[in-house]
């Protein structure tokens, strides 16, 4: 019987110290996002990533000391609150968007579209690739700057 109670306490010991080791992780993840990241690949668009981004790619930026984003879409800047909860990240709330006219910018539209449907993201182990999730489908893919 007290053979049973030492490998259950064990058990459990073994278990908090592994829950604490992921939110460690979790947390550092976090951190990685941290800085600019260039957009280097878009899903479901019809038109290549060249011609949907012919002049400029669009940028995002993580202010995780201010809970904020900003970024270049290619053409307007934008900028709103940063809402993540561990490993999942939200850009559904307002923002802010300048209106200057871009000859030829079709993917505007796509990229702001395609960022509000994110819901999750992952960040690569070496902090170099940010991928924008949806539902397990990798949406947009930027490298760190």
């Amino acid at each position: 019987m007290k053979l049973e109670k030492y490998f259950l306490s064990t058990y459990i010991v073994c278990i908090l110290l592994l829950s604490c080791n992921a939110n460690k992780a979790i947390k550092s993840n976090t951190n990685l996002l941290q800085g600019s990241w260039e957009l280097i690949y878009i899903s479901g668009s019809k038109i290549a990533f060249a011609g949907l981004f012919p002049n400029k790619k669009p940028n995002i930026v993580f202010d995780l000391e201010s809970n904020r984003v900003s970024g270049n879409n290619s053409c307007n800047s934008y900028s709103g609150p940063l809402n993540i909860n561990e490993n999942t990240i939200d850009f559904k709330a307002p923002m802010v968007v300048t209106k200057m006219f871009c000859k030829d910018n079709q993917g505007e539209p796509v990229y702001m579209q395609t960022l509000q449907k994110t819901n999750t993201y992952l960040v690569s182990k070496d902090g170099r690739i940010l991928q924008l999730i949806m539902n397990d489908v990798v949406l947009l893919r930027f490298k760190k700057l």
